[in-house]
């Protein structure tokens, strides 16, 4: 008999490699229009980003949702996981030479359920 926890646990392995995946694709599309990928999954005090992108001097901070479409995968992005991640952004520009004043942007990236990607640059500056 399979119990509660068996299947919480299965539902997070599978939810950790989707989004892993999701960030391979994300990461990989970044790259191919210049970027380097500073940092995946940066923890912070305040939160984690999943990855950070730098190209010509300017710093994106990249949130990635994955779903089984572009719609349901930006409706599960709240306004306290915003919060959270501008949070993580402002601990980590401070490891930065120009700390706060740092040029950058916060994108969100989402992958479908066919792995097809889209990002929205400077997603949530306003949160």
């Amino acid at each position: 008999m399979v119990t509660g926890s068996a299947l919480r646990a299965d539902w997070g392995r599978r939810n950790f490699h989707a989004g892993s995946a999701a960030e391979e694709i994300v990461a990989r599309r970044y790259e191919a229009a210049g970027h380097r990928i500073v940092a995946r999954r940066w923890r912070g005090r305040g939160g984690e980003i999943d990855l950070i992108a730098c190209k010509d001097g300017a710093l994106a901070f990249i949130e990635v949702k994955a779903s089984r479409d572009f719609a349901r995968a930006v409706a599960s992005l709240g306004v306290r996981q915003i919060r959270r991640i501008a949070c993580a952004a402002e601990e980590f520009l401070g490891s930065q030479p120009a700390g706060s004043l740092t040029d950058c942007r916060f994108d969100l990236a989402v992958v479908d359920g066919r792995g097809a990607c889209q990002v929205t640059e400077n997603a949530f500056m306003a949160a």
